[in-house]
């Protein structure tokens, strides 16, 4: 298909379907052809990525889509944004807020947590992904050093899951308790734990996981502006 002789309207949700179907090729095109119209890379985002991941996020949320579809779909989104994330550096383009998120310490299982960091970028947020087996120091100075609105955590294994709340004491140890919104996941984690270990949320799945995120940002910049 020629992209080209699209009308605008019909570009985006070409862009849309494409990323849901997780056609990496068609979806660097259409961002290339947006540009070439004159767009900006916030507003290719907005139209293009961000729509059809919200799309993407509903149905995996509602059981339509499945984790390789949703990894899919990330994967096309993420070759987009490789084409984007420059553009959007030098336009200084407002981000929702900033995410680190790792797998704790013992534990290196990663497709829910890259999913969940995924969708995060898509729906606007700078993603720190720090990867597995992370200890406690390795997350606080990430939060340090990237002034993060909020931590996510995964753990897969029922035995690094009490990790999560040494590193919740060494945020409190260092005083940054108060300023990040810890959020925790993974396939053994509950409601209940989450509530123990003190933890401000527990993301069930990656489409939860953002919901959550955008609601807490949204209050945060409420806040904000309020003071």
């Amino acid at each position: 298909m020629d992209f080209k002789d699209l009308p605008d309207e019909e570009l985006w949700l070409q862009m849309q379907d494409d990323l849901y179907d997780g056609l990496k090729d068609e979806v660097v095109e259409e961002t290339k052809e947006a540009l070439a119209r004159g767009y900006s890379p916030t507003e290719v985002l907005a139209k293009g990525l961000v729509a059809g991941m919200d799309i993407v996020g509903v149905d995996f949320r509602d059981g339509v889509l499945f984790v390789p579809e949703v990894l899919m779909a990330a994967n096309a989104m993420k070759a987009g944004m490789e084409i984007l994330r420059p553009l959007l550096t030098q336009t200084g383009a407002p981000r929702i807020g900033t995410m680190v998120i790792g797998t704790v310490k013992g534990d290196i299982h990663d497709i829910g947590k890259n999913l969940v960091s995924m969708m995060m970028e898509g729906a606007g947020f700078e993603v720190i992904n720090l990867g597995v087996n992370n200890d406690a120091d390795k997350f606080v100075a990430a939060v340090k050093e990237h002034n993060a609105d909020i931590l996510g955590m995964s753990a897969l294994l029922t035995t690094t899951m009490p990790y999560m709340k040494v590193v919740i004491q060494a945020l409190k140890d260092e005083g940054l308790r108060d300023k990040v919104f810890v959020m925790v996941g993974g396939a053994p984690v509950s409601e209940a734990f989450a509530e123990e270990i003190e933890a401000d949320a527990y993301g069930r799945d990656a489409a939860t996981a953002v919901d959550i995120a955008k609601r807490y940002m949204a209050w945060k910049n409420a806040q904000r502006a309020a003071t």
